[in-house]
């Protein structure tokens, strides 16, 4: 579609539209403008609080692993990620100093082949044990699966991965300001249009692959953190685990740099009468073999560390994750990728109110309320049920 397009009205003439909310302003009215950036930046601000959660669920997992293979698989090897959880954040802080999102562009390409690694790693090793099992764990009939479970409890359960498949296809928030960072000759829109088709096509085959698989060799007892179901062989599934916090640490900044320039780009109107000290550039000096630099102002200084900070705190409050991915999944994948989206479209590509084309998106857009409102329903009754058992400011394995 090209709503996904820079330009306003047309796609490579129109007046350039720098990010998500921008083209929403200009195609859809300035009414919609808040609802889209709360929406969307939340949705960005709970990305980076998962993100911490699971960085320090895999790291714990590496250590738990080197316990069990010392100590055997039937030792009691508890481990708190805590201390995980403020050495990422600590290393954030750093990462986020980087000016801007251009600024980040090889943290894009090791964050991608990590989560090809680690994505290939995990469907090679549900490969492997549903080969040695000789049959298939899960059944068709999920109804039946887990009879331990509460009908209810599955019937959440369910509802909650759709969420999580919904989160993990909301990446339209970020379209406009990756396609923005994108070199010439080859127009913007058309290419940001076949990446994205190549993208979802692929991804999708890849994660129907590996969710089928998983479920073949775990059943009911799939765990919602999929690595933390194999411990052989041990190399390889640290290997996969490592890839996974890579990927997270240098994903957590094409994120966060989003909402860092959003912020600072706000707050520079306001502070232009202390611009001669927040908005200052100084240099710091670092003389070893080779003499290096490193710049910065007070207000990214303050600010970004600040964010990183709030963010790890919450992290650490609410540490149980497939409920979270699947609440903010869920609450943002109608409104961010199919409402907005659909709507912005309709008023570019000049579609009538009542044509066939008209009829057949507002039908897709119901569907996909209708998948957003129950997985909603589903996450928030996992929340419920982990509040039960969940400590504050404590992630154990």
């Amino acid at each position: 579609m090209e709503c996904c397009s820079t330009g306003t009205p047309d796609p490579v003439k129109g007046r350039r539209n720098y990010t998500y909310m921008d083209a929403v302003r200009a195609l859809l009215g300035p009414k919609h403008v808040l609802i889209s950036g709360i929406m969307q930046y939340s949705m960005l601000w709970g990305i980076m609080i998962g993100f911490t959660i699971t960085t320090a669920i895999s790291t714990a997992t590496i250590k738990r692993s080197a316990c069990f293979h010392e100590k055997g698989a039937n030792a009691k090897c508890k481990v708190s990620g805590n201390s995980y959880m403020l050495a990422f954040g600590a290393l954030e802080i750093l990462l986020s100093q980087f000016p801007n999102l251009e600024k980040v562009t090889f943290l894009s390409v090791i964050s991608t082949l990590t989560s090809l690694a680690y994505a290939l790693i995990a469907l090679c090793l549900s490969i492997a044990k549903f080969s040695i099992q000789h049959e298939a764990k899960g059944t068709i009939k999920v109804a039946m699966a887990g009879e331990d479970l509460a009908t209810s409890t599955k019937i959440w359960q369910v509802f909650q991965a759709l969420g999580n498949i919904a989160f993990s296809y909301t990446y339209s928030m970020l379209l406009l300001e990756i396609q923005d960072t994108l070199k010439s000759p080859q127009a913007e829109n058309k290419a940001m249009k076949r990446v994205t088709l190549y993208a979802i096509g692929g991804t999708a085959l890849f994660y129907t692959s590996l969710g089928c698989m998983g479920y073949a060799a775990f059943g009911a007892d799939v765990p919602g953190n999929y690595l933390t179901g194999f411990y052989k062989p041990l190399w390889l599934v640290d290997i996969a685990n490592l890839a996974v916090i890579i990927h997270l640490i240098v994903g957590y900044q094409v994120f966060a740099q989003t909402i860092f320039a959003m912020n600072e780009k706000s707050l520079a109107t306001r502070w232009q009468a202390h611009g001669s000290f927040f908005n200052k550039i100084y240099t710091v000096r670092l003389q070893c073999k080779q003499d290096y630099s490193f710049q910065f102002t007070p207000s990214r200084l303050l600010l970004r560390t600040g964010f990183v900070i709030f963010t790890t705190l919450v992290a650490m409050m609410f540490p149980f994750f497939n409920a979270i991915l699947g609440l903010l999944g869920s609450i943002s994948f109608w409104p961010l990728t199919v409402y907005f989206p659909l709507n912005m479209y309709m008023v570019q590509a000049n579609i009538k109110r009542g044509d066939s084309t008209w009829i057949m998106f507002q039908v897709l857009s119901l569907l996909c309320l209708v998948v957003s409102l129950v997985s909603v329903i589903g996450s928030v009754a996992g929340m419920l049920e982990h509040l039960k058992h969940a400590q504050l400011f404590h992630i154990n394995l």
